[in-house]
């Protein structure tokens, strides 16, 4: 799959500098935030950036499928699927907070096998293909060597309890969407948890983090793959680790164990 995703790379790379043009447009300016039906935000920006993606793939890779977070999806049972998450952390968008971030992945059936994700306003950009490589601003990154969680710097979205996570973990930080599976890649963070997550949140997270040697999975130790419906995921530095959040987790009852 190397030289697929080596070939789809200057794509990811397109996309991303369309996305980043129109998010620095809006950032920091006046922004009229609708409420989804799902009580998210959403702005013009993350309407005008996918639109902008979904027509690049169809000129260039017109027999692709896409799968977005606003227009949802088209041909999604092709051998390849882009799937676009225009503003990761929309909340942080529209607050003026650099936390954000476009996401784009690609499914090889059904398989994440590239992903991205581009900070336009710190000019960060991580690209990873699963379990072989990530580069930041293209440089290779690792994640951190083994730690208990007792030592771990763990991220966490607050949409559920999770607070009890403060007394089990060396350092915690809350809400930082998808920059806390970056910091992970770099070695900067050592575990994310979060939940109530679609497949656009993780499609193109997973190659980065599996790219710089990191474990990500469903709670459940499920892969996560084209049938992720939604739920809770568990990124890590390392299987250990993995198995000791998900130990957790499972005690606690906090978020579903079933969840894929």
């Amino acid at each position: 799959m190397t030289n697929k995703t080596d070939y789809f790379s200057r794509s990811f790379h397109d996309m991303a500098d369309i996305a980043a043009d129109i998010s620095l447009k809006y950032f920091r300016a006046p922004l009229l935030v609708e409420t989804k039906e799902d009580s998210s935000p959403v702005t013009i920006a993350d309407r005008e950036i996918e639109s902008r993606l979904r027509e690049y793939i169809v000129k260039n890779h017109p027999i692709h499928g896409i799968i977005g977070e606003e227009y949802g999806k088209e041909r999604a049972d092709a051998e390849f699927v882009w799937v676009i998450d225009p503003i990761d952390g929309t909340k942080s968008f529209v607050s003026g907070v650099p936390l954000f971030g476009t996401i784009i992945g690609l499914l090889h059936k059904g398989i994440p096998v590239a992903g991205l994700i581009n900070q336009p306003f710190t000019k960060e950009r991580w690209f990873g293909v699963t379990n072989e490589t990530c580069l930041y601003n293209g440089n290779p990154v690792r994640v951190s060597d083994a730690v208990s969680m007792k030592q771990a710097r763990c991220a966490v979205y607050l949409s559920q309890d999770l607070r009890f996570f403060e007394k089990l973990v060396g350092t915690i930080r809350y809400n930082i969407d998808c920059y806390s599976y970056a910091l992970l890649s770099m070695g900067c963070m050592d575990l994310v948890v979060e939940n109530d997550l679609k497949l656009h949140d993780v499609a193109g997270v997973v190659p980065i983090v599996t790219g710089a040697g990191g474990i990500m999975r469903c709670i459940n130790n499920a892969a996560i793959d084209i049938s992720f419906t939604g739920g809770g995921v568990i990124a890590a530095s390392t299987e250990s680790l993995y198995r000791e959040a998900a130990e957790v987790l499972k005690k606690h009852e906090v978020i579903s164990y079933s969840q894929v």
